[in-house]
């Protein structure tokens, strides 16, 4: 759509340019705090994760190798863990998403149209048992047991030293 300007040129303006006006508006992703920038990880789950090159490959003062074979090693882990991981996230990290997406959405579904109308039934029941299962043990249980006892009532120990 094109309207026209009220500048003394005269000039037209598109909705371009309209849509860059509005978004050199928002703020820049420079103006943005560093950790806003790169957090991925906000509530700091992967933090027992150590996969720095210091944090698996650690040569004690006494065994040192040459400079150059810990420099190029260096360079070697911090590449190759670079490459593989963005090869596995490149190839893998969709289809997991997906997966572990329909998971957890099946886990959800089962544990609020299943386990919890289960659970509440249960609990509606439980009284209704509670009572039938006390007067069974009433009728069954407790006149053996009070038998027993009467019966080892009599019984008496006697302890002596020899």
């Amino acid at each position: 759509m094109l309207e026209e300007t009220d500048s003394m040129d005269r000039g037209f303006r598109t909705e371009d340019e309209e849509l860059c006006n509005s978004i050199e508006s928002l703020p820049n992703q420079q103006e943005r705090a560093p950790k806003e920038q790169l957090s991925r990880d906000p509530r700091g789950q992967s933090t027992r994760v150590q996969v720095s090159f210091e944090d698996v490959i650690a040569e004690p003062a006494s065994t040192r190798s040459f400079d150059t074979v810990w420099i190029c090693s260096y360079a070697l882990f911090e590449l190759s863990k670079l490459a593989v991981y963005k090869l596995c996230t490149l190839l893998l990290a969709i289809p997991f998403s997906f997966i572990i997406g329909i998971f957890f959405a099946v886990l959800s579904f089962v544990h609020i149209w299943l386990c919890m109308p289960m659970i509440k039934t249960f609990m509606m029941i439980l009284p209704s048992l509670e009572i039938i299962w006390r007067s069974m043990m009433d009728m069954f249980i407790s006149p053996l047991c009070q038998s027993i006892g009467r019966c080892c009532s009599a019984t008496r120990f006697q302890l002596t030293q020899l």
